[in-house]
């Protein structure tokens, strides 16, 4: 990886003139440049969350680190604690690209992706609704308050008994299911459930594969439709999913197919389908192209959709690109000369340096073990400095969280500079999917924080949450 400097932003040189000066405040905090998070205005919307900051994420990825060296300087404990930079405004950006791209499909965000209380907030207030797989996810989402239990799909084929009470007693009546045990439990204690039929789709071209877990071939469809006539279940629509991080949008062609051949066996089996939930596995970068493949499937297989309700469960797309984060270099092991010195050997693409990060695999990093995710590490600060030259000369190193365990392994091989030492920090983008929502405290290392802004052209996302809180909401 290529190190360049920071990519500059358009933020207003006042604000952002002492962040830049090439000082050396790291080691001398008493230099560090006076503008930091805590001095900018920051509105508090929720009484129950932290404030809510305005300006690029790369402000707060800054200040964040000049706030950490004064209480390095200061003697706090866990100074250097690694943190997230959330920006809302990029979550309210999607959300308006999602009703260019897909107009008739509305998005029900699955909570799992990122459950994170902002994000939840923001989503409810633009009349999105939500895939809630447990009933930890369904009381979360209404708790917030101002979300219909009508707005919520328990989109989890095998739930617990008593999780289907719990919604049950939570008026929510969409939920999906995939096999007969599961038909025999919800007529039990759900009755009056509206139910959704998960068929199976190829998930071949996705990163994270979920047929082997769910869904219910064709073949076994018309059984299962007979199975709920018996129980006097009502059934109200198809479901599929493609598999989480699809990369080749044209799979949901086949999948439209499918749905349509299980909407047709729901008509002979006496059932009058009124969903049609696409499911999730939509790419920030693809979005676009499985639009048009969607909306060219559904027009073919569904030209009369009168009656129909489109429905979706995006849940990266909305947030993977909105959570950056701040590491810090807790240690660094190096070869050395015979006096005690470090050296750097420059070996192709083996790495020769270790550093040490405060974040790990058991961390925000799980992305990397449960998602198959691929983190590339840029220099966030280096010798008390926010820029890095494009001459400065590099070497192959390997990245490592801060566990006693050997698989805590960020990045094996990565193009870095040099002169990182101990202190300096690195930065990570995309850390917004499947990174917080799974962490652990292994070891007794604590959850990394968050830290909200919104970015240029953000005004609409905080009007949204006004509107919101104002209405008695989301306290």
């Amino acid at each position: 990886m290529e190190v360049l400097p920071l990519t500059p932003i358009n933020i207003p040189v006042s604000s952002l003139a002492a962040v830049h000066r090439e000082t050396s405040w790291i080691s001398n905090p008493e230099n560090a440049p006076g503008s930091t998070v805590d001095e900018f205005e920051g509105e508090t919307i929720f009484d129950s969350l932290p404030p809510l900051f305005r300006g690029h994420p790369e402000i707060h990825l800054r200040n964040g680190v000049i706030n950490a060296s004064r209480k390095v300087a200061s003697n706090v404990l866990d100074a250097e604690k690694a943190f997230f930079v959330a920006d809302l405004t990029q979550v309210y950006l999607q959300h308006q690209r999602w009703l260019r791209c897909l107009p008739e499909i509305e998005p029900h965000y699955a909570v799992k992706c990122n459950p994170d209380p902002y994000v939840l907030r923001l989503l409810a207030s633009l009349g999105a609704g939500f895939d809630c797989a447990s009933n930890g996810e369904i009381t979360q989402v209404l708790s917030i308050g101002g979300v219909d239990p009508g707005r919520i799909i328990f989109a989890n084929p095998c739930k617990a008994t008593s999780f289907i009470r719990g919604a049950a007693k939570a008026g929510v009546d969409k939920m999906t299911f995939d096999n007969a045990d599961e038909l025999h439990k919800i007529a039990r204690v759900h009755p009056t459930a509206k139910l959704i039929i998960r068929i199976l789709a190829d998930d071949s071209k996705s990163i994270c594969r979920f047929g082997i877990k769910f869904g219910a071939p064709l073949e076994v469809v018309p059984t299962l439709l007979s199975k709920a006539k018996e129980l006097n279940l009502d059934i109200i629509g198809v479901s599929f999913h493609v598999g989480s991080g699809c990369y080749d949008p044209t799979i949901y062609e086949d999948a439209i197919r499918r749905a349509r051949d299980a909407f047709d066996m729901g008509q002979r089996a006496g059932y009058q389908f009124s969903v049609l939930d696409v499911g999730g596995g939509f790419e920030d970068a693809r979005l676009e192209a499985a639009a048009a493949v969607i909306n060219r499937a559904i027009n073919q297989y569904f030209p009369d959709r009168e009656g129909i309700t489109l429905v979706a469960e995006p849940g990266r797309f909305y947030v993977s690109r909105a959570f950056s984060l701040a590491t810090n270099i807790i240690a660094r092991r190096a070869p050395m000369t015979e006096d005690g010195n470090n050296i750097t050997i420059s070996n192709g693409d083996q790495a020769t340096v270790m550093y040490y990060i405060n974040e790990g695999v058991y961390g925000a990093f799980n992305c990397i073990m449960f998602d198959h995710q691929t983190v590339e590490p840029y220099v966030l600060s280096m010798n008390g400095s926010f820029h890095v030259a494009a001459s400065e000369p590099v070497s192959a190193s390997s990245v490592w969280g801060p566990t006693c365990d050997s698989i805590d392994r960020v990045c094996n091989s990565v193009q870095l500079p040099s002169a990182l030492q101990v202190g300096d920090w690195l930065g990570f983008s995309n850390m917004g999917a499947y990174t917080i929502c799974a962490a652990s405290r292994f070891n007794g290392f604590q959850l990394s924080d968050v830290i909200y802004t919104t970015s240029k052209g953000g005004e609409e996302a905080r009007e949204a949450l006004r509107n919101f809180a104002v209405e008695g909401h989301g306290h």
